[in-house]
């Protein structure tokens, strides 16, 4: 089935990826600078009641997920890639 596809798509999206990629690498930055600015926003009362806290923990954990999905798309599409090529 890939044999049969044209270089053109596999181009596209080969572009459509790696753009994603980008997109999803600026976006769990951005997560973790919110996610830090928010916890240290009034870490002086640190408990789960701190609203700020926990948001910031929520931030903080999103970006790591952001981050690791956008990884594993970027890898799987790479071996496809490969594997195209042989």
């Amino acid at each position: 089935m890939a044999k049969m596809m044209s270089v053109k798509p596999v181009q596209q999206t080969k572009n459509a990826v790696d753009r994603l990629f980008q997109f999803m690498n600026m976006m769990a930055w951005a997560c973790l600078i919110i996610g830090v600015v928010t916890s240290l926003w009034n870490i002086t009362h640190f408990s789960d009641t701190n609203l700020t806290l926990m948001v910031g923990m929520g931030f903080l954990i999103g970006s790591v997920f952001i981050y690791t999905s956008g990884a594993a798309l970027h890898l799987v599409s790479q071996k496809l890639e490969h594997m195209d090529e042989d």
